[in-house]
């Protein structure tokens, strides 16, 4: 199994530390506002990567974060806490909106099929560990106080911006004039002062004055409390390598005096008219919307899957279109195979029909190579294009969706019997109506609707499929 690591810039074949146990700390959702479909498509690949862990027969012990304090407006030193802006915004407690946003956050995951994690922490059960840290990281000589907090001396890190390939002494001529009290442009924040003209709601007594940590600290905090002070794989987003990444690396290193994680991966932005998609654009989507417009989660997972993780995706609703098409013909391929599978006296339960290994071997073959999930996908309509048996197509097709996370068993087993025992005449018609509604002939998938209803069978196109019943 090969991955991209961030670190080196190159494709690595992948060795846990720990024989088949694989440690992987994946940066969680800051609890202020929903989530939006850019930041899913992280948790997606995120998901597929343990997924396939998993599948190579790897123990995940995964550990994400919930961040319900401490990340500024900025992502830096600067600006509001956006949980107390959120709180402010919506009249409610910080306490009530973290709780909120929370559930809502496992609501979308839940739906989009995405497995959670063996440990969730929150930043705000973990104050005193974080504390801890700081004061490791002040007692090994790399902070210094300023009005507003303690901050991190990145000038005694010599290593200091390597992941993201910084040019320091660029940011520090350019950056002179606003400072501030930092002594280098790079410094950052690990414990912010509570100000004196006002009351936060999230503050702590801590050694050197009341106040809260800064976002970066909870992440190295958390990740050697629950994974140790040497783990596989760190996940997030692209745009943490430059800011929030290179800061947990500093800090970690700054306390343990050795590298932590092996493998750092970030999945590329979801992009919407060609720009990133984002709160602070106010260009966002949430899952939510996607399902007041009428779509099924797994058909936005679906179209999460044709984009390989280190790309950048453009998000339109004509593609999302796509993805419910395809999603839909695949899942009637299955009834399909069903009924072809029982007329030839063959299994169809899927764990009692014999998988195909060969194309096992290919769809593993992609996922192995940095998760290239639009291979994949090709090797899966490849397969359903071939002459292979029907009731192997589905055993085959179970099977590789352990790993794509699409449901497609689950759908299978809640479809009623009556559908799926309907005449190869009837097959026949749908079959060619699915193939011109995919070509947008939509006379032709017309007339080919009328002849399925004129041999007394209704027609019912819904987000999860075609289903046609007996009138």
């Amino acid at each position: 199994m090969k991955l991209y690591n961030t670190l080196s810039r190159t494709k690595e074949e992948f060795v846990p530390i720990n024989d088949n146990v694989v440690g992987l700390y994946t940066c969680g959702p800051t609890v202020y506002n929903y989530a939006h479909i850019g930041n899913l498509r992280t948790y997606i690949f995120e998901d597929i990567l343990r997924r396939t862990l998993e599948y190579n027969k790897y123990d995940v012990n995964h550990v994400m974060n919930v961040t319900d304090v401490g990340h500024l407006t900025d992502d830096g030193n600067d600006g509001e806490d956006k949980m107390e802006k959120g709180a402010a915004r919506e009249h409610k407690t910080v306490w009530e909106l973290a709780e909120f946003y929370t559930q809502a956050f496992k609501d979308d995951i839940g739906s989009l099929n995405i497995r959670t994690p063996d440990t969730w922490c929150k930043a705000t059960d973990h104050i005193q560990e974080q504390i801890d840290m700081v004061r490791q990281l002040e007692n090994n000589g790399l902070t210094y106080q300023t009005s507003d907090g303690i901050y991190f001396d990145t000038s005694k890190f010599k290593s200091y911006g390597a992941m993201a390939k910084l040019d320091i002494e660029g940011l520090q001529e350019g950056s002179r004039v606003d400072m501030g009290e930092k002594k280098n442009a790079t410094d950052f924040a690990l414990w912010k002062f509570s100000p004196q003209d006002a009351q936060r709601q999230m503050e702590w007594e801590s050694p050197w004055g009341k106040g809260f940590p800064g976002w970066h600290i909870e992440c190295s905090a958390m990740s050697m409390k629950y994974l140790g002070d040497h783990f596989d794989i760190h996940c997030g987003g692209i745009d943490h390598i430059q800011v929030h990444h290179t800061n947990e690396i500093a800090q970690n290193e700054g306390v343990t005096g050795k590298p932590t994680v092996n493998v750092w991966m970030h999945g590329e932005f979801l992009l919407t008219n060609d720009e990133r998609m984002g709160k602070s654009k106010g260009n966002f989507l949430t899952l939510e919307s996607l399902k007041e417009k009428g779509y099924d989660p797994l058909t936005y997972r679906y179209f999460v899957l044709g984009g390989h993780y280190r790309s950048k995706l453009n998000f339109t609703f004509e593609a999302l279109d796509g993805a419910v098409s395809a999603l839909s013909k695949l899942r009637n391929q299955l009834m399909l195979w069903d009924e072809a599978a029982h007329q030839a006296g063959e299994q169809t339960t899927g764990a009692a029909t014999e998988i195909d290994t060969k194309a096992i071997g290919e769809f593993m073959a992609a996922m192995n190579d940095d998760l290239d999930t639009p291979k994949a996908l090709a090797v899966v309509w490849d397969m359903a294009r071939s002459n292979m048996e029907p009731g192997k197509k589905l055993a085959t097709i179970f099977e590789m969706d352990l790993v794509l996370g699409l449901q497609l068993q689950a759908w299978y087993q809640e479809r009623d019997r009556e559908q799926a025992n309907i005449p190869p005449q009837i097959i026949e018609l749908l079959e060619k109506r699915q193939a011109a509604r995919d070509a947008k002939q939509w006379d032709e998938a017309d007339t080919y609707r009328n002849e399925i209803t004129g041999q007394g069978y209704s027609i019912e196109d819904t987000p999860d499929g075609t289903r046609v019943k007996k009138q």
